[in-house]
């Protein structure tokens, strides 16, 4: 199996994972923040978009005039290969790895039992497009091979890290075959800042305003998750425990209450149990107003702030004083809770905790 990713080079504290990724190929595409902006998806990933311009040679655009692809490359000689390794010293340890060609780079990680040599049909195909690092993971190849030295996939992710920061030090895509796919799975999973495009696309699957997702929302929600602990605290919230279910609570609320509900909203479908029940609710209780906004998803306040001031304020200003403000009505029958399954459920976070785990 293979997997390719495009990964930034960014010096920082960084922590692993114990656990092994479930799936083992695949495609995530990281940037250092900001430095420009992010290339178009359509429909792919960066590092498969990648690769197939490396072998088309047509910068990736699709054409309907017919062209003739140019002859392949002949494979590279391995003695060729190895008169042109390098090494570099990881952690007082030596590994073994080639650079050739020009462009935006590639690091190409081989499998189980094999070297830099694995990729030798490979080099000189994608050299002629793409500065093309291969490496050498320590214990196989020409890398150094420590006795006593325990080797698991932690340490080869770690160790493709450190040298994507102190060799390549650009944005890169990582190519590997088997064992080294998994360590590219790894390394790219690790990286503690989001990925641009990949929390742009969440939160325009959120947004039913497709205008206000801007890069400045993006920084606003990379920022401060990129920060010292961000990580720590967003796993505790979603694995502590899920809190009071909002059914149970309203009927005990006796001031009055407005919900604004986005009839987009992915998180909190109106029509899952949730939705449901608050839809229902200002028949139950006479102190609950909701509205429908519509075209509107998760984030009202922000998605249509003008929709939501128009319902906000006229509600804020009918509200009564404090000393003429009415008894409070009795608390009606507790309704039944709906059933698990759905919408928000019974654990707030669970889903969004699925849509996040792909940007940390």
């Amino acid at each position: 199996m293979a997997a390719a990713a495009a990964l930034a080079a960014h010096h920082h504290h960084r922590r692993l994972s114990s656990s092994s990724p479930a799936a083992r190929s695949g495609a995530l595409h990281h940037r250092l923040p900001f430095s420009s902006p992010p290339p178009p998806r359509h429909g792919c990933s960066w590092g498969a978009r990648a690769l197939r311009c490396a072998a088309a040679g047509d910068g990736g655009a699709s054409s309907s005039r017919s062209t003739v692809a140019p002859p392949p490359a002949p494979p590279s000689s391995l003695e060729e290969l190895y008169r042109s390794c390098t090494s570099w010293t990881w952690r007082g340890m030596r590994v073994n790895y080639l650079v050739r060609g020009d462009g935006p780079p590639l690091l190409l990680v081989h499998g189980f039992g094999a070297s830099v040599g694995h990729w030798r049909r490979n080099i000189g195909v994608l050299s002629e497009s793409y500065t093309v690092y291969a490496i050498d993971l320590l214990g196989f190849g020409a890398s150094e091979k420590p006795p006593g030295f325990c080797y698991t996939m932690e340490t080869w992710a770690e160790l493709i890290l450190d040298f994507l920061d102190e060799v390549v030090k650009r944005p890169t895509v990582l190519v590997g075959n088997s064992v080294g796919s998994l360590a590219c799975v790894m390394a790219a999973a690790d990286r503690s800042f989001l990925s641009w495009n990949n929390l742009k696309d969440i939160l325009l699957s959120v947004y039913g305003n497709k205008d206000a997702v801007d890069d400045e929302l993006v920084e606003i929600i990379r920022g401060p998750a990129d920060g010292e602990g961000a990580l720590d605290a967003f796993v505790s919230t979603v694995t502590g425990p899920p809190g009071p279910s909002p059914i149970a609570l309203m009927p005990a609320v006796r001031a009055p209450v407005l919900v604004l509900w986005g009839d987009r909203d992915p998180f909190t479908p109106i029509d899952g149990p949730v939705g449901r029940y608050f839809s229902a609710l200002p028949g139950d209780l006479p102190n609950v107003t909701l509205h429908m906004l519509e075209g509107v998803g998760h984030c009202p306040h922000d998605d249509r702030p003008d929709l939501v001031h128009a319902k906000l304020l006229p509600w804020l200003h009918g509200l009564p004083s404090s000393a003429a403000a009415p008894p409070p009505p009795p608390p009606p029958p507790r309704r039944a809770p709906p059933p698990a399954g759905g919408g928000l459920m019974r654990h707030p976070m669970k889903y969004i905790a699925d849509v996040y785990r792909e940007i940390y």
